[in-house]
């Protein structure tokens, strides 16, 4: 099946709430509870959140759209980092977060979150930024490698808030262009 990456839309944000619901518990750690996992995506990934991100003028939603299919997702945020753990170590100014990138895990090694990861840099540099950065959880040795094949490269850590518990963060940058 062919696929394209586009910018999403508002009519995307249901199914990009599934894709989500189905993306983002493989990117935790193997002990977070399930209570945590579902309270992340009632609170950050679900429609309504998706809804707010497609309407915010500093964000851009690129989805992987298989014939009607979402099939993998990035969200790019072109604001300064408001976590002062990240702000102290980010060198590539001005900077987009990279604050999600998932592919549906019947896309994973076909290369579609190289072409994903790909889109995400255009878009970025497109919108002004001349580094881009992300938050990967410290046990995610899948993601982490995927980070630094792309050619980012870890410069700090963060904390992140995952239900009741706090997950640990590495903070990687790149410049958006090689």
């Amino acid at each position: 099946m062919t696929h394209q990456i586009r910018t999403a839309t508002a009519d995307d944000a249901g199914r990009l709430a599934a894709l989500a619901a189905v993306t983002f518990p493989l990117a935790c750690p193997p002990a977070s509870s399930p209570d945590d996992i579902a309270a992340h995506l009632a609170n950050t990934l679900s429609e309504a959140n998706f809804r707010s991100y497609l309407a915010d003028p500093a964000a851009t939603v690129l989805v992987i759209d298989a014939g009607g299919e979402l099939r993998g997702y990035s969200l790019l945020a072109a604001r300064p980092a408001q976590d002062p753990d990240v702000a102290a170590v980010l060198t590539v100014l001005p900077s987009t977060e990279l604050s999600k990138c998932y592919v549906h895990p019947d896309h994973h090694g076909l290369g579609a979150a190289a072409e994903l990861m790909h889109a995400s840099l255009g878009a970025a540099a497109a919108a002004g930024a001349r580094g881009i950065w992300l938050g990967v959880n410290d046990q995610n040795a899948r993601a982490i490698r995927f980070y630094e094949k792309s050619g980012f490269r870890k410069v700090g850590t963060k904390s992140f808030r995952l239900g009741s518990t706090v997950e640990h963060d590495f903070v990687m940058e790149r410049p958006v262009t090689p």
